[in-house]
Order: structure tokens, then sequence, then C-alpha cells
């Protein structure tokens, strides 16, 4: 698909994935609208760290995904919406999941009806492999069962199942994108690799992490954002819900291995109960099976793990201020 001068909507864009997503269309020279969360900082996320040039070029709007209004406002006139703007914290869902129904599935809910109304001619819907929950088999397809296994895993299955229903009852061009254990530069210390990749860099004589056992199929996040241009281009994936994994599953341990290794150091690792999630929550294998997405939109990941954790390592060097290795990040 030829992105250059399409009306592209962005939601969640100062996040992770969202801040990288914003930047490749705003590169291939689509006209890129992007949410971010308001915040008196007047903080644009991770789009700050876009290159200047592009920055110019994204149209950038600070609101709040819970707010109707303003979620219409915001799609309004645009040709294409990715919908990524989601609480996806596990650890702090089982704090607050209140906040996490409202965000992810009335959100979403505000989402499609605004794109209904303003008839957007495609929306993206971001989900998550953890509505799998724990695999029954593997690689794990789209007719797996979902079980929600922790608040967050509900709240999106619940929004999954809005935007399923919006194509069926209201024929609203929606794709499902369930992208798999998604890394790379930016991401937070909430997530395992970075906090792993932090701690080793601070020079910590051993490594405080969560349970080693669980498997994780990780997937570099270029590869993910190659994805969602995939599925958002191809008229065979409209209606449907579309796996983006790598295929290979690896252990935390075995990838803790892996970091030390690209790191030049060791260190001793400790499991800390704190980190651990409640024993019926924790999903202990996720592999993904891509097979539709090649099918369908002709996507395939292009990274391999090693190249993408020694990304995260140099982007964890350069900014070690962000980084609290010290602290358990939920």
């Amino acid at each position: 698909m030829n992105w250059k001068g399409t009306r592209v909507a962005v939601t969640g864009a100062g996040g992770f994935i969202g801040s990288h997503l914003t930047e490749e269309l705003a590169r291939q020279g689509a006209k890129v609208r992007a949410m971010v969360r308001y915040n008196g900082a007047g903080s644009r996320g991770f789009l700050e760290e876009a290159p200047a040039a592009l920055r110019r070029r994204i149209e950038v709007r600070a609101g709040d995904v819970r707010d109707p209004h303003f979620v219409e406002d915001f799609c309004a006139g645009q040709e294409v919406v990715f919908h990524l703007a989601a609480l996806i914290a596990i650890p702090y869902s089982y704090e607050a999941p209140s906040s996490y129904a409202q965000t992810n599935v009335q959100g979403t809910l505000n989402v499609l009806q605004a794109c209904r109304r303003g008839r957007v001619g495609r929306l993206v819907h971001t989900s998550t492999s953890e509505v799998y929950g724990t695999a029954l088999y593997t690689p794990i397809d789209e007719k797996h069962p979902l079980q929600p296994q922790s608040p967050y895993s509900a709240s999106k299955i619940g929004a999954d199942a809005l935007a399923e229903s919006f194509y069926r009852s209201f024929g609203l061009p929606v794709t499902i994108a369930r992208p798999f254990n998604t890394f790379g530069p930016r991401q937070s210390a909430r997530a395992v690799i970075p906090t792993i990749a932090a701690q080793l860099l601070s020079g910590a004589a051993e490594l405080r992490i969560g349970a080693l056992e669980p498997v994780r199929d990780f997937n570099h996040v270029a590869d993910t954002v190659d994805g969602f241009l995939a599925l958002a281009a191809s008229k065979r994936c409209l209606g449907e819900t579309v796996n983006l994994g790598s295929g290979r599953g690896v252990t935390i341990g075995r990838t803790a291995d892996m970091l030390m290794r690209l790191a030049g150091r060791r260190a001793k690792i400790r499991v800390e109960k704190a980190r651990l999630r409640p024993e019926r929550s924790e999903v202990y294998k996720l592999i993904c099976g891509n097979a539709k997405a090649k099918r369908l939109a002709g996507w395939r990941p292009r990274r391999t793990l090693e190249q993408g954790l020694s990304d995260v390592l140099a982007y964890v060097a350069a900014h070690a201020e962000r980084y609290k290795p010290g602290l358990y990040n939920v």
C-alpha cells in the first residue's frame, strides 16, 4: 500500500509500539494524526524521540480514549485508524482492574463508534497474545480458545469481542491485530527484557526477576509495525483476527542468559516473589502460529531475537537515566 498522502490516525501514539508505528507512517508520507494521553507536562511520550523532520509532519492531539467526544473528533475525516491506546501492564491490572475496563473496553467502544460514525475506511484494533492464556497447543493459531488469566487479558478479550461485533453488526471495516510479545527500543522497564538489560548494565551483582520457566514468543517492534501496516493494506484481512509473532519460543531464563552473553557479563539470577504472578494467572507458554498473517497479508518476521536483544541493550545504555534497575516497575 502506498501510504503517501493517506489520512491516518493512531491512538496510543506516544507509547512503545504506537510511537514506532506513527514514526514509520510519517516516514512513508502519510498524513498522521497522533493521539497521546493528556498530561500537564505536555509530554508527547516516545514521539519526542522521533527525528525533528518527522515530528513536524505529525499532528499531535492530547486527550483521553475514555472521552467519547474527544475520540469522535480525533477520528473524524480519517481514512485509516490504528487503535493502540490501552493499559497494558499485567501486574497493575491486579491492583486497578476497573481502570483497565474503562480504558481498554470503554475506550475501544469509543473508537469503534467514532470510526462507524465517521465512515472510516479501515480500523486496525490491537489485541494481545495474553488473551490465549497458557497454550493448550502450540503453535497457537487464531482458533485457540481464549482464557482470561488476568484482568488485563479479560479487558482485551472484551475489547476484541466488541471489535468483532461491530464488523458483524454494522459492517465496520475492522481487522484485529494480535501481536505476541513485542520488544525493542523504547520499551519500559515494566517488561522483562529491558528490566534484565537495565540491571545488567547497571553492574548489579544479581538479576532480580520473576518466573524463569514461562515461554514467550518475542517479536521485534519493527516486525510488529510491519505487521500492522500489512494488515491495514490487506482486503483479505477484513473482519479477521490475525496473529503477529515470530513462531519461536524461548524461556525467560534462556532470554536472561542470552542478554548476559550479549552484554559481556554474568550475574546471579534471583527469583523475587513480588515479581511472580498468582499461580493460576501465570501464562506459561506462548508460541505464535503466524501462518494466517503470511497467507492473508504476506507478512513474516525479518529480525532475529539476537538482533533485537542487542538493540535493547544499546537503547538502555543510551537512556540509562530513564531506567531504575533497583525498583520493581509494575
